[in-house]
């Protein structure tokens, strides 16, 4: 008789056992798959000007959100072309631009590649010490499977003095503190290091995705790390993977990659 209770117990419990591990299966939160790749105007360091390259470079990964930094629309240096349109078309993916220079007939600015849709955008201009490039912020709402998400896709001043640096980042902070709270990433080239203080000021309010520095810059033998991807609110992400490509000569920049939960 005692052999039998525990046969019945089994055939009961395994199900029961089957069915959680389904519910805990289920309720796992998907992964958001975050590049961010300074394109140098898709032209590599071997003189050769190559979308076809960047795109292939993009699904390498098979990201979910992209940020490009350095990306020409319609300027004569490369082509006339609409860069962000048809990386768009060649990765499958929606494009989102902003320009913030005037440049050979066109412009010259960020963009966005989603898998997802683009609900709403803004490109937010940053501040300018001295007369130098103008940079901006392009901000955008984009629903994926199950989420909606607020990207903040960026490149920052170049020049030695951090202080444009310094307000630009309060910028950004401010776009986020300043709002109700919505899980957010801000991705891009910021021209700081991992040691400066600017990006001191970014993890105020904001999270890095690597602990340790990374390098992306110079392509051919990286030393600083200078592009990054950020998450806000703290606790509302989780890392899986951070890794710089391995992709030496279609930019002047290797790009970075992020699993996120």
């Amino acid at each position: 008789m005692r052999h039998l209770w525990v046969i019945v117990a089994t055939i009961f419990v395994v199900p029961a056992a089957l069915q959680a591990l389904s519910a805990g299966c289920q309720s796992a939160e998907p992964e958001l798959r975050v590049l961010s790749y300074n394109i140098h105007h898709a032209e590599g360091v071997d003189g050769k000007l190559d979308l076809q390259r960047i795109a292939q470079v993009i699904q390498s990964v098979r990201p979910d959100i992209v940020a490009l930094q350095e990306v020409d629309s319609t300027v004569k240096r490369s082509g006339n072309v609409d860069q962000a349109a048809e990386l768009g078309r060649l990765t499958g993916m929606q494009h989102l631009f902003g320009g913030n220079i005037e440049l050979q007939g066109g412009q010259y600015g960020n963009a966005i590649l989603a898998k997802g849709t683009i609900t709403k955008s803004t490109n937010h201009r940053l501040p300018n010490i001295d007369n130098g490039e103008q940079r901006g912020i392009l901000d955008a709402t984009i629903t994926l499977p199950g989420r909606t998400l607020r990207v903040l896709a960026t490149h920052f001043d170049h020049r030695r003095d951090p202080r444009e640096r310094m307000q630009s980042i309060e910028m950004a902070n401010s776009l986020v503190t300043k709002t109700p709270a919505e899980p957010t990433l801000l991705v891009g080239d910021l021209n700081a290091e991992f040691e400066s203080d600017v990006l001191k000021r970014a993890t105020s309010v904001w999270q890095l995705t690597n602990r340790e520095r990374m390098p992306t810059i110079p392509v051919k033998q990286p030393e600083r790390q200078i592009d990054f991807v950020l998450t806000y609110p703290a606790g509302a992400w989780r890392v899986k993977e951070v890794k710089v490509l391995d992709e030496s000569i279609a930019s002047d920049h290797r790009p970075i990659f992020v699993v996120l939960e």
